[in-house]
């Protein structure tokens, strides 16, 4: 991949006499060492010298390094003074802060919010814990919990490296569904320790949401808090990707006149993701998914070392082929990568059926490069933000969220998966819809809302038929 990215961005300070041209020789240093200008601002200037701050986008950090040098060497009177990275500065002192929702201005406010008028609404919860819903912030917060073993694609960097994206998926949250979450990131990767934390701290929240745990250890923690908290437990890594992704192919299936039902998927990643989207797609009617490990095709030989690769085993290829990916491409209508970057070859695409459909969403880099994926198949996919149809779960989590918690439901189904999906795909109208666009944006408004609306009819209908 060769983009240019704003999570890359830097302000590089620069002194510079009046001699040359500098807002003219600046802009095409950074040109020509394939950075991408978005500022240029005179910060001081005198009649002689002037001191400007540049902002561009590099492709990754050995870039951002390559763009200062060429500035440095595009002329002796260009001074490098400083060079900031705009990510890094962004997460000084953290993402998120607390704000009071009620005033305290006066002897009156802090009578009432806290002591002695806090004491009597503390009794009224006691004598009916229900009321912690109507009586505090549980009604509208969820927690953020996740041990560090599986962040992003970085692997297993514990608690404290975990934070970032923790604070980053709680600032989502409040963006897009006003939830109020927050980041927990647990000293331990114990299975037993991180339930029984999490069910210590259940009473706070309104639901728990599950965030980069390593499989398989991620399913039997997300089944055992299920059964245990009477709060909804949600895994974005399994089911937020599920979910997108059939919002993505309910799309894509429309624009090349496929069914669901008589097509051949090829997925790549039988992880925590892998699995779920399988799940969701064979709960829509998908009869024909062959998956792949690190190891090969899953086949009935496989090792059945878990009950989850048990289900996978018994519940996939159809034909039980023992074969390579490439191979299981060839006449394939789909493939779904959530696995690892570049393990595709242009010829693997073109060995597909025709009008193909390719979600490569291995991040920061897909299974294959989309531009040849392009040439080759009708739809195309990623998980970047910086090419057509991007898959991403904040079109999925904070709709999921924000009709659990006003329904007052206790628990994710898979019902509520499969509507949310709908859902998504519904927000992209047929004149909307192209090979270009099969999802919406996930700054459309409508999205959230419409998400919350399906999973809280769906709710509140089981709560209906329960009483």
């Amino acid at each position: 991949m060769s983009s240019t990215s704003p999570g890359y961005g830097i302000t590089i300070r620069i002194d510079t006499d009046m001699k040359i041209a500098p807002t003219s020789l600046i802009p095409a240093a950074i040109a020509a060492a394939g950075g991408t200008l978005t500022a240029l601002d005179v910060v001081e200037s005198t009649q002689d010298r002037v001191t400007i701050d540049v902002t561009c986008d590099a492709i990754d950090a050995d870039h951002a390094e390559v763009i200062t040098e060429a500035i440095k060497a595009a002329s002796p009177h260009l001074v490098v003074r400083n060079v900031s990275d705009r990510t890094f500065l962004l997460h000084l002192g953290g993402k998120l802060e607390v704000h009071s929702k009620v005033p305290l201005k006066n002897r009156d406010d802090l009578s009432r919010a806290y002591t002695p008028g806090v004491a009597r609404v503390c009794l009224a919860i006691a004598k009916n814990k229900a009321d912690a819903r109507r009586l505090t912030i549980k009604r509208n917060t969820v927690a953020v919990i996740s041990d560090g073993s599986a962040v992003l694609g970085l692997g297993n960097i514990g608690p404290e490296a975990a934070m970032p994206v923790m604070e980053g998926k709680a600032a989502l949250f409040k963006r897009f569904a006003n939830v109020d979450a927050w980041p927990i990131c647990l000293d331990t990767q114990d299975t037993e320790e991180i339930i029984r934390t999490v069910q210590l701290i259940a009473p706070g929240f309104g639901g728990i949401n599950l965030e980069d745990i390593s499989a398989p250890r991620c399913f039997e923690i997300e089944s055992r808090l299920k059964d245990l908290l009477d709060i909804p437990v949600f895994h974005d890594d399994q089911h937020g990707t599920a979910i997108v992704v059939l919002a993505a192919l309910i799309n894509s299936l429309k624009i090349v006149k496929k069914n669901l039902a008589d097509i051949r998927i090829v997925l790549s990643g039988a992880g925590a993701a892998g699995n779920a989207i399988i799940r969701l797609l064979i709960i829509q009617g998908a009869t024909n998914i062959i998956a792949f490990d690190s190891k090969g095709s899953i086949h009935k030989d496989s090792a059945r070392p878990n009950a989850m690769r048990e289900w996978l085993i018994d519940n996939t290829n159809p034909d039980n082929r023992n074969c390579t990916l490439p191979e299981a491409l060839v006449g394939a209508d789909v493939f779904i990568g959530v696995s690892a970057p570049n393990i595709l070859k242009e010829a693997d695409i073109a060995a597909m059926a025709t009008d193909s459909i390719v979600l490569a969403l291995a991040n920061p880099d897909p299974e294959i490069d989309p531009v040849l994926a392009s040439k080759h198949a009708r739809i195309v996919a990623t998980g970047r933000s910086d090419y057509p149809n991007q898959i991403n779960n904040v079109l999925a989590f904070p709709g999921i969220f924000r009709g659990l918690l006003d329904a007052g439901a206790t628990k994710v189904t898979d019902e509520m998966l499969a509507l949310a999906a709908t859902a998504i795909a519904s927000c992209v109208s047929d004149d909307q819809l192209n090979a270009t666009f099969i999802v919406p944006s996930v700054f459309d408004p409508a999205v959230t809302p419409a998400v919350a609306h399906a999973v809280t009819s769906l709710a509140k209908a089981a709560k209906s038929v329960a009483n």
